[in-house]
């Protein structure tokens, strides 16, 4: 079996940990991998733990025991994740992302990867230290948020829907209401999709009213699941009096004027 320097597994080592975020990998595996010793791989460790953290590009965690391994922890630094959403920001001030209706466009944002990769590490940063089994969103634009904060976390995503397929066996459906038109809408999860007593973070792309939120709020009840939080790309400031309380926007739409083309939109100041 091959032999490999020591640059050359600390090179590997950083790439496996990177593509494999918030997973503990143990010692065996890099051991066996890389036809190393354990304290040769210990002392790789430290130089990776060294190198990521001085880089502020998050950080390394070693987990003693039999089983004992490495972890990479993704957090993003405040200073990082402040500067890209204040770009992400001058991205949708532009003018022409005002829709008809006092909408504003940016879908082409969320489908971007290199964007929603780190908007998935910044919201995952917030919840690298809780115990969480499973990341939630509503279908269709929040998706690729979500699966992103899902993939930084190591945890399943679980998409509700808002109407029933014949593949999801049997389901959980609900009505909730809209928290700014009123209207009854439906949304459906299969009894599959989760176990009992999970708990679980909300993650979606907009929050208007809080309706969504509150739905699937209520949806979990039918599971037993215990909403930890709740995390969108963009809420609107108003209305100010949101079906949910307790939420953590990354940017805030404070006003968009469609007749002077303007769109006042800034990074949460929690952030």
């Amino acid at each position: 079996m091959d032999k490999y320097k020591r640059n050359e597994r600390i090179g590997a080592i950083i790439k496996i940990l990177a593509d494999n975020p918030n997973k503990i990998i143990t010692y065996n595996y890099f051991s066996e991998r890389f036809s190393a010793a354990k304290s040769s791989i210990s002392e790789d460790v430290l130089v990776v733990k060294k190198i990521i953290e001085n880089l502020d590009m998050g950080k390394i965690e070693t987990v003693a025991g039999a089983a004992g391994g490495v972890k990479y922890n993704p957090e993003m630094n405040k200073e990082e994740a402040a500067s890209f959403l204040e770009d992400l920001c001058e991205k949708l001030r532009q003018k022409d992302r005002i829709i008809p209706g006092g909408f504003i466009y940016y879908t082409d944002i969320i489908y971007m990867p290199d964007i929603v990769d780190k908007l998935g590490r910044i919201i995952a940063s917030e919840y690298l230290h809780e115990k969480i089994d499973y990341v939630v969103t509503m279908e269709t634009k929040g998706i690729p948020v979500a699966l992103m904060t899902a993939r930084y976390l190591n945890l399943p995503l679980i998409i509700v829907r808002r109407q029933s397929k014949v593949t999801d066996g049997t389901t959980v459906t609900i009505n909730y209401v809209s928290g700014t038109s009123s209207k009854i809408s439906t949304m459906t999860l299969s009894k599959r999709a989760m176990k009992k007593d999970a708990s679980v973070i909300i993650v979606d792309d907009f929050m208007k009213g809080g309706g969504t939120a509150m739905g699937i709020v209520n949806l979990m009840k039918e599971f037993d699941a215990t909403v930890k939080g709740i995390s969108v790309l963009i809420a609107s400031k108003d209305p100010d009096n949101k079906l949910v309380k307790e939420y953590k926007p990354l940017l805030v739409l404070e006003s968009l004027d469609q007749f002077n083309e303007i769109i006042d939109i800034r990074p949460y100041h929690g952030i």
